[in-house]
Formats: structure tokens, C-alpha cells, sequence
């Protein structure tokens, strides 16, 4: 297929109920069928199972809780760095955010505000600050760990398209991730305020964070926003944050000033959690 025609479809399908019927799918406890949906999974897409806390595919009674599996202790070693990479993946696009604007690919930009909801207020903050994008793949480990120690300010659910989010997507459909479902979370970390946002995307049941749970479903049509600032809530570098059952995206948003992403960086090279992201 095309990669024109790929995104052509994306605009006609119903992604909406394809997420739905594959969330309920990825819940299920549906015994062989399950243990043949992880093991066809792992064949197609060669994840590396020895890396998991455990390696037995038989062990998971549904195939989200294979999707969202522990690694064993020390694989993600944490690198003594001011910011860490906070997932597995690869690196999208990243860099400083001019006028308002975050670059998504060649000739496709998005402005800061939208992806925060309309926020100004919060976006301002951001002006002449840095952006990273890092896209999961489906091989990848799904859980979204710290960059760096953070007070938890508030987060945000904000209703969207559920376009997918793979680099082919992202050149074809213009403000992509300020466009889809996404979960906005702002902390207060050691250099000022920064953003972590998980984008969702086709087939992304849901998005998770680890002081509140499932965050979608439910869906809404109406941003919702809970405020944390007198709960103290606080996670140190490398500690879990959130994950995604199946899918997708995050977008890092950090004030200037506070970090140079380190000259190995490129747009497409793998990252693993825990190495070292910026100086």
C-alpha cells in the first residue's frame, strides 16, 4: 500500500469503533486465543522477550497485560544525565519551538497551544523552549517512565482523532498529535515547569497513568482537567509515570534553557529508556 493511500484510508475508516472492538480484544481473557494473539504478536513484530520481567508468553492472561509488560530489573540502566529518554521507541522529530510552532515532519508544523488544548496561557511558557517526539512502535516496551524528578501540577484529557501516529502518518496528516486524543500531564521538575503528553492513537484502548488510572475510557467530548498542586504528588527520574495499552506517542515540552539535547540525537535513531537525552 501507498503511503498516500494509507492515510487516505485513515480518513474514511471508522477509527473509533476499530479502537473499541481492539481494546475489548486486548482485555480479553480469552485463553488459546489469547496465547496465540501474544505469540503471533511476538513473531511479527520480534520483540525481545528476554528482556521481560516474565519471559513466558503463556504467563499473560490478556494480551494487554503482555502489551504492558515489566522488564526485569537493571535492563534500563539510568544514565547520570539532567534528562533521561522516558520510553522505548524512536526518535520522531525534536528541537526548539519557534514562534509557537513544533516542527511534525518535513513542511508540517503545529502550534503549542493546540496540542495543549488551547491553553495560552501554559504554551507561553514553552516560547523558545525545546520539544522531543518519540514514537512507540509496536515491538516496543510501553511504559512511560520520568525524565527527571517531577512535582505533579495537573493533567488533562483531551478528546481528538485517532489517527495512527507511525512516521508515515505523521508526514501525511497536518497537526497530527495536536489533532488526536491525547492525556496532558504538567510537572514541576528541577529547571521549571515541563509537559509530557501521551498521544493516543487507531487502536489505543486507553492510556494510563500511575496516580490515576485508566484516564480513556471513559471518552468525552469535552476537555477534562483535574488539578494536583495541593496533593504533593512526586516521582523521581526513571520512575513509572504512565503507560499505553497498544499505540503510540509521547511529546516532551521543556522550558528554555533547561536542556541541550545531546549531538547523537537524530530524527529516526532508537532510543531505550533510561539513556541519557540531554545535558
Amino acid at each position: 500500500m501507498s503511503e498516500r493511500l494509507f492515510v487516505l484510508l485513515q480518513h474514511v475508516l471508522p477509527k473509533l469503533a476499530i479502537t473499541r472492538l481492539s481494546g475489548f480484544i486486548a482485555r480479553s481473557q480469552a485463553g488459546s486465543l489469547t496465547q496465540k494473539l501474544i505469540r503471533d504478536f511476538i513473531t511479527r513484530y520480534q520483540v525481545n522477550m528476554a528482556e521481560a520481567a516474565q519471559p513466558d508468553p503463556a504467563a499473560y492472561p490478556s494480551f494487554n497485560e503482555f502489551f504492558t509488560r515489566a522488564l526485569k530489573p537493571g535492563v534500563r540502566p539510568l544514565a547520570d544525565s539532567t534528562l533521561i529518554c522516558p520510553v522505548d521507541g524512536a526518535i520522531s522529530q525534536f528541537g526548539r519551538i519557534e514562534s509557537g510552532q513544533i516542527f511534525q515532519a518535513k513542511g508540517k508544523s503545529y502550534s503549542a497551544t493546540a496540542l495543549l488544548a488551547g491553553d495560552t496561557t501554559l504554551a507561553r511558557r514553552f516560547e523558545h523552549g525545546q520539544f522531543a517526539t518519540i514514537y512507540l512502535s509496536p515491538r516496543d516496551y510501553h511504559r512511560i517512565h520520568m525524565p527527571c524528578d517531577g512535582r505533579l501540577l495537573s493533567m488533562s484529557y483531551v478528546p481528538g482523532e485517532l489517527f495512527s501516529v507511525n512516521p508515515a502518518t505523521a508526514r501525511g496528516v497536518d497537526a497530527l498529535f495536536a489533532r488526536n486524543e491525547r492525556v496532558v500531564c504538567v510537572f514541576d521538575g528541577p529547571e521549571g515547569e515541563f509537559v509530557l503528553v501521551l498521544v493516543g492513537a487507531t487502536i489505543v484502548g486507553s492510556m494510563a497513568t500511575v496516580w490515576h488510572g485508566v484516564v480513556n475510557p471513559p471518552r468525552s467530548k469535552d476537555v477534562r482537567h483535574w488539578d494536583y498542586r495541593d496533593q504533593d504528588i512526586r516521582l523521581k527520574k526513571g520512575e513509572e509515570m504512565g503507560r499505553f495499552l497498544l499505540g503510540s506517542t509521547v511529546v516532551l515540552l521543556f522550558p528554555e534553557g533547561q536542556c541541550a539535547f545531546k549531538p547523537e540525537w537524530a530524527p529516526a535513531k532508537a532510543v531505550r529508556m533510561g539513556e541519557a537525552m540531554a545535558d
